[in-house]
């Protein structure tokens, strides 16, 4: 099964938004995770300390096939936020192959923004900007065998 989710970008007052969800939609955060649990080796420059505290990835449940997520901005992705435009439609699939398909078709001729890989979350994943301008996360969990040998 495909789901599709919204991802909404902040710069600085992530957990400030998400606290007001939670509060509006109620649950519990199934992921919240900041800039300074990153290993080291995930990012190609160190985080600068500004950023440590801050949002790398949330997540709140608000049904069953319904997520809201979100994140802090920074460094080179700081310079493109635009408040009212600082949202990326994330699009979660089974298999890899499955992301591969989706991603590629996305992708014609728009822009890819980060290939496809896994990654240290545990994800297959990758986002592009489609030819509208629309921004997508597409991404597989690699719990399974099944999808780690796709």
């Amino acid at each position: 099964m495909t789901t599709l989710s919204i991802y909404l970008n902040f710069n600085g007052n992530c957990e400030e938004a998400f606290t007001f969800y939670k509060s509006v939609f109620g649950g519990e955060y199934a992921t919240l995770s900041r800039f300074s649990e990153m290993p080291p080796q995930a990012t190609q420059e160190p985080i600068p300390e500004s950023l440590g505290n801050k949002i790398m990835h949330v997540s709140l449940p608000i049904s069953k096939e319904t997520m809201l997520m979100g994140s802090d901005v920074g460094g080179e992705w700081a310079k493109g936020f635009v408040a009212g435009n600082n949202f990326t439609i994330s699009v979660n699939a089974n298999k890899k192959e499955e992301v591969n398909r989706i991603f590629v078709t996305l992708a014609t001729q728009g822009k890819v923004t980060m290939l496809l890989a896994d990654t240290f979350w545990g994800s297959y994943f990758g986002m592009l900007t489609d030819k509208f301008g629309i921004n997508w996360m597409v991404n597989c969990a690699l719990e399974s065998k099944e999808n780690k040998n796709l």
